[in-house]
């Protein structure tokens, strides 16, 4: 089973996917625990490029190129190989941040990045945890933890406001999504992460041996 977590920045995914990944290998399930972007060797050297630096340093159209060659690399070296081998992948951020930052927030992109991820993608996820928050809090949250990764941090609370919106809009369409409130603590995240993918993961057993 293929798992995304999903939202604006700082809105908990990390903390909640190593939780997440903890509790199902206490079940004795095999867990590949990655993110985006990244994942792979080679996509972590692109993580680093789109990531660090001035928030005027690559266009929209560029960011999408970029990101797709690292998600290339990361279906093919990781996540591909470990769906084979029968195990859960659970990925911090995946195509739908691709088409929430560069398809929609920074200009009507989306035609474009849908095309490239079928071209060269070409897998959704079985289930996807959108954690949904105040997007002013989320950034909070974000600069303060004071890494160089903050290139979309930096484009302000007016574009996290549009991420926020974005992918509300995605969640709606997609019967794929669960939809997490990720303003309360992270216990009670975790606990309401816990039971629906304990839920997704049983009938999606089902319909495997179905």
């Amino acid at each position: 089973m293929f798992i995304t977590l999903e939202g604006i920045d700082g809105s908990g995914k990390s903390t909640q996917a190593r939780l997440l990944a903890a509790m199902l290998e206490a079940q004795g399930i095999k867990v590949v625990l990655t993110r985006e972007p990244g994942g792979s060797k080679g996509a972590e050297e692109i993580r680093t490029l789109v990531l660090e630096g001035d928030p005027d340093r690559w266009s929209a159209e560029t960011e999408i190129l970029l990101f797709t060659a690292a998600r290339r690399d990361h279906l093919e070296k990781t996540i591909r190989p470990a769906l084979a081998a029968g195990h859960v992948v659970i990925c911090d951020r995946f195509a739908d941040s691709t088409r929430v930052f560069q398809g929609v927030t920074r200009g009507d992109l989306q035609d474009k990045v849908n095309l490239l991820h079928e071209a060269m993608i070409g897998v959704e996820p079985d289930l996807t945890l959108l954690f949904d928050m105040d997007p002013t809090i989320g950034l909070s949250r974000a600069k303060s933890r004071q890494t160089a990764e903050e290139r979309f941090e930096d484009f302000g609370a007016d574009f996290q406001i549009k991420v926020r919106a974005a992918f509300l809009e995605l969640a709606a369409v997609h019967p794929r999504f669960a939809l997490i409130d990720a303003g309360r603590s992270i216990d009670a995240i975790a606990a309401d992460v816990a039971q629906v993918v304990t839920a997704r993961l049983a009938k999606h057993r089902t319909q495997a041996h179905a």
